[in-house]
């Protein structure tokens, strides 16, 4: 990772931290300077294409997939052979009309037919505790329901990227694990009306079962570490984050430890969060450099709220941190 980062000849090191580095900068000047070959896994969440504008500048619809495309074809470059691509991408409405954007789907086809990525597979994001919207067409007149699926594209260089859902073994159901405590008195082993036939192999406990491509993860934290230190701080924090658990199931599925991930739209670097726990290398790009050096808090944790605070003002002002984990007290000197 520190022979990447050391190649990158534009944008600003906010801090590094034991496995990684959040840079601030245009992350299509980022992505040219990443070597050929070089990254394992791209995790990243691209502002969607919302009607309202937000205060981390989102796209407008019509310009959106020619957009989004310029960074899909630099990751390719820098992608590894075996490598992976995953996006999140949220839908939306057409302006003022109940009618559903295609910009996702679009942007799938653009990066299939146009930049020569593979979909190793679709997944659909689903956060249960997502708020009503838009209020037009759900709240006032009912005449949809609630969207609560982002779609989330794993694409691949080539056909047989490198991934292990083995990884990623879901609990089992309750009448799993009665089938597991005793399979012979549990259930027989029959054919089903689809005609296939389930063994006694299926009574074998493998640690957890597979997961499907619907991954139920509630986006509803409202008191991690992130948002409770910046309370603390009675700050605003990035007003888009997805949960932990989105990017930790992609890169175990997807990574080994050692390995590079790379968010190119990071805001409040949840994806770097996640890789220093996992021990994977990553770097994260933030154009915003007001959110890049406010997500320094993810690695303050157990620091008082006015060492926080001084952390993020040296780096607003330019110096870059070392924040390394494991020592009792936080080196605020500047590397």
């Amino acid at each position: 990772m520190q022979d990447v980062l050391n190649g990158l000849r534009s944008g600003r090191t906010c801090y590094t931290t034991n496995l990684g580095a959040q840079v601030a900068g245009d992350s299509l000047e980022l992505l040219r300077q990443l070597p050929a070959n070089s990254v394992d896994l791209f995790m990243t969440s691209p502002p969607f294409p919302l009607l309202r504008k937000k205060a981390y500048g989102n796209e407008d619809q019509k310009d959106y997939v020619k957009w989004l495309t310029k960074f899909a074809k630099l990751a390719k470059v820098a992608l590894k052979p075996e490598g992976s691509l995953v996006i999140d991408i949220g839908g939306a409405y057409q302006q003022g009309e109940p009618v559903r954007s295609l910009h996702q789907f679009r942007a799938l086809l653009a990066f299939v037919d146009d930049l020569g990525y593979f979909l190793a597979e679709e997944f659909y994001w689903y956060n249960r505790s997502k708020l009503p919207s838009p209020i037009e067409w759900v709240n006032k007149r009912k005449w949809r329901a609630k969207d609560a699926v982002n779609t989330v594209w794993w694409l691949s260089k080539t056909e047989r990227p490198k991934a292990d859902v083995g990884q990623v073994r879901v609990p089992y159901s309750k009448s799993m694990q009665q089938l597991l405590k005793d399979p012979e008195g549990y259930y027989t082993p029959k054919a089903r009306p689809s005609q296939h036939t389930i063994g006694k192999a299926f009574g074998v406990d493998n640690g957890g079962a597979l997961p499907s491509n619907l991954l139920d993860i509630p986006n509803s934290q409202s008191n991690d570490a992130y948002l409770r230190i910046l309370k603390e701080l009675k700050l605003s924090g990035h007003p888009a984050r997805f949960p932990l658990k989105l990017p930790a199931f992609f890169i175990e599925m997807l990574t080994d430890p050692g390995d590079l991930v790379v968010d190119f739209f990071s805001g409040s670097n949840t994806t770097g969060r996640v890789a220093e726990n996992l021990d994977r290398c990553w770097l994260s790009f933030e154009l915003d450099p007001g959110y890049a050096a406010l997500s320094a808090v993810r690695f303050m944790e157990g620091q008082k709220p006015e060492t926080v605070r001084l952390a993020v003002q040296q780096i607003e002002n330019g110096t870059t941190l070392s924040l390394q984990e494991g020592s009792t007290q936080l080196s605020l000197d500047a590397s």
